[in-house]
């Protein structure tokens, strides 16, 4: 009885030791440092075609700036029909060649440029009609998309500009439990090119990467750990079995009414 005990004990511990690891640790290279500094890379996010943009003008002398304005409408943004009872300024929509089209100015060359180095240029440009010009440039349609295994996966409109992985993954509603921390795909536009990045949230020093913070267009993936890939293996084969249980349970019905009914004639 003491070798059964013996032997159960030591295939109890032989599995879990071959259990997948997964850590739910975010830094965990950290966790036992109590203070640091982790290098940060300068960001910004630069303009590109198909940017919409919100620019406003004003002064100390309203009616200096007014024709430098589009008119007020009810506007229709990227993708996203508003329709209010409220007129709203419109918004300008970057063309393929990287230009906004603005009354009295024309065609400003935008593509490539942060919306604090546009502000500076049209402060510049405006201030030699105006006197002190107020500009104010927003980007509209900063948008990432996050996928995989996170709780709430989704398209997130972003309020602001300085907008990191983590931001996007608490909006998200952070990482399942069956998560893989230590590779998560960053996809990004860059041109007419597609280019794709691991980030393992598991190390610190991701906190320094030049894709910590996010660019318009981006998307997420939280790949699936071991555990999760495993109990979808198990459970598809589960119901493979149960299909084919029921296929043979079937089929022997059938033969067996075909027999009754031949025996009974």
């Amino acid at each position: 009885m003491k070798k059964y005990i013996q032997l159960f004990l030591f295939v109890v511990l032989l599995a879990a030791c071959s259990s997948p690891k997964n850590s739910l640790t975010y830094f965990e290279n950290v966790k036992s440092i109590e203070s640091g500094i982790v290098p940060s890379q300068e960001y910004s996010v630069k303009i590109v075609p198909d940017d919409e943009l919100f620019i406003m003008i004003t002064s100390l002398i309203p009616e200096a700036t007014m024709a430098y304005n589009l008119p007020l409408s009810n506007p229709a943004t990227v993708g996203n029909l508003r329709l209010t009872t409220q007129p709203q300024q419109l918004t300008y929509l970057v063309d393929q060649s990287g230009n906004i089209d603005m009354p009295v100015l024309g065609k400003i060359h935008v593509a490539g440029l942060t919306t604090l180095q546009v502000k500076e240029e049209l402060e510049s440009r405006i201030g030699q009609d105006v006197e002190d010009p107020i500009v104010r440039v927003e980007l509209v349609n900063f948008r990432v998309n996050v996928l995989g295994e996170v709780k709430t996966p989704r398209a997130i409109d972003v309020k602001r500009q300085r907008y990191s992985v983590l931001d996007a993954l608490a909006d998200a509603g952070d990482l399942t439990e069956y998560g893989e921390r230590g590779n998560v795909l960053l996809v990004r536009e860059n041109g007419n090119k597609k280019e794709y990045h691991h980030l393992n949230l598991n190390d610190a020093s991701v906190l320094s990467s030049p894709y910590f913070y996010l660019q318009q267009n981006d998307v997420i993936y939280v790949e699936p750990n071991e555990i999760r890939k495993e109990n979808s293996k198990y459970n598809q084969n589960n119901s493979f079995k149960v299909s084919v249980v029921s296929t043979i349970v079937s089929a022997c019905s059938v033969i067996a009414s075909l027999v009754i009914a031949l025996t009974v004639k």
